[in-house]
């Protein structure tokens, strides 16, 4: 369990910290950057998210993400399982990132790098007025978590998941190695697996194929920490059909 602790920590720390980052994970900052042709925070913040899932998947999303370690607070209020309608935050996604690719185009493209663009001394939060939006977007977080259960917000609404989704699917296409949850051969069916994931993976199915691969796995080895077998761990190889 000591793994879990560490987990937590990390996202109180984000978490306590959000006021800071926030813009930098803006799906509107991106957008009034790229009507001045300028590569913005959010801009980098989103291809680190694809380029570094190839190797670590979404382990952003179970140890670093901000909104994640909200909605982890909320566990006590909801703690049913999310399982279904994937497909709207895709569409959400898709619309948003057609939208970005067109102010872009439109402005003749990427003029300029400016990672603090329309952020204050680098700080997200720095004035009154910033503190609508910062609220709008915590409601945005924990209004799905309260009414839906774990991770809602992660499995509806989340702009940034996509793309480290991409980057997983890129892993599998080129055949490369990434982090993932591996599982050994003696299962005994118990489903606490599925009971603690928070992303309702079907883990105890996938976990007889050898490796936990939905894209939704978060990393955040709740399934390995509670397995009675001790049969799933973290793992960077995987076991190529």
């Amino acid at each position: 369990m000591k793994i879990q602790k560490i987990r937590k920590l990390l996202l109180v720390i984000s978490l306590m910290l959000f006021p800071v980052t926030l813009y930098y994970f803006s799906p509107v900052l991106i957008i009034n950057a790229a009507f001045k042709g300028v590569m913005n925070g959010s801009f980098i913040v989103f291809c680190l998210m694809l380029v570094l899932s190839v190797p670590f998947g979404r382990l952003f999303c179970g140890y670093i993400c901000p909104a994640g370690g909200l909605q982890e607070c909320l566990y006590p209020v909801n703690s049913k399982s999310v399982r279904h309608f994937d497909i709207i935050r895709h569409i959400i996604w898709a619309v948003w990132l057609t939208a970005v690719i067109v102010c872009y185009a439109v402005n003749g493209g990427i003029h300029m790098i400016d990672p603090f663009f329309q952020t204050e001394h680098g700080i997200s939060v720095s004035e009154i007025g910033a503190y609508i939006i910062y609220y709008g977007i915590v409601c945005l977080i924990v209004i799905p978590a309260l009414i839906h259960g774990k991770r809602a917000f992660c499995r509806y609404v989340c702009w940034m998941s996509p793309f480290m989704e991409t980057g997983i699917r890129l892993r599998r296409l080129l055949k490369l190695d990434g982090l993932h949850i591996g599982a050994d051969k003696g299962c005994i069916s118990c489903g606490r697996c599925d009971k603690v994931c928070p992303m309702g993976v079907d883990v105890k199915n996938a976990a007889v194929t050898g490796y936990i691969d939905s894209t939704n796995c978060i990393l955040c080895g709740a399934c390995a920490d509670n397995c009675p077998k001790h049969i799933l761990r973290y793992e960077m190889r995987y076991k190529h059909d």
